[in-house]
């Protein structure tokens, strides 16, 4: 399995996916991470509702099953869905606690927050 969660600075989740400058993705193998890389997020928000490319934001993390970050767009969410990305909407903090909540199946989606 392959997960990207959404993050600026490598340690916290980003508040916003379109927003994002990056994304950690983890490959997880017998619930173990074998891998972990950083990749920038292309098509990025400029700010302004809408500005973000969400096919090249998608096309960044096509080989990932799951997206974990703490909001996202409601249109965002059905691209991902539409290309089969799982995406989780998380309270959690910190990329070190997504992952471990996720490795321990005690990962809350919050998909209430949608917008």
């Amino acid at each position: 399995m392959k997960v990207a969660i959404a993050t600026d600075d490598k340690v916290n989740i980003s508040h916003h996916f379109g927003r994002t400058l990056g994304f950690r993705v983890f490959e997880i193998v017998n619930n173990k991470v074998v891998r972990d890389e950083y990749r920038q997020n292309i098509g990025k928000s400029n700010g302004q509702c809408g500005s973000c490319d969400h096919s090249s934001m998608i096309n960044n993390i096509k080989d990932c099953n799951l997206v974990i970050c703490y909001g996202m767009g409601q249109g965002i969410y059905n691209d991902l869905v539409s290309h089969n990305i799982m995406a989780v909407i998380t309270e959690e903090q910190t990329v070190d606690d997504a992952i471990s909540c996720l490795m321990k199946d005690d990962l809350v989606n919050r998909l209430d927050k949608l917008h």
